[in-house]
């Protein structure tokens, strides 16, 4: 009894696109809140630099440079986790 009742009802699934995953489980960089959070800090360092009588140029582009060395050791690391190979173009790649 219980057989048959199940086998009458249709069956619902997912859409194809939500159920499959990619290998490459990062984002694009420019679609993460660490990039303008970066873009932020190096805007806010420069202004300072610019404004501030203390803060002079040499130590505001050293500050500049730590910060994007910073970001792009955390892309690193997450990055260095994923399968992505780099074989397909991630701006251009349709709704899987």
């Amino acid at each position: 009894m219980a057989a048959s009742d199940t086998a009458e009802r249709p069956r619902a699934t997912a859409p194809s696109s939500m159920t499959r995953r990619t290998p490459d489980e990062t984002k694009l960089s420019l679609k993460t809140t660490e990039f303008w959070a970066m873009l932020g800090v190096i805007a806010a360092i420069l202004i300072a630099s610019a404004v501030s009588d203390s803060l002079n140029d040499v130590r505001a582009w050293t500050l500049v440079a730590a910060v994007s060395i910073g970001y792009m050791l955390s892309r690193g690391l997450a990055k260095s986790g994923t399968k992505y190979a780099g074989a397909e173009d991630l701006l251009n790649r349709d709704n899987r």
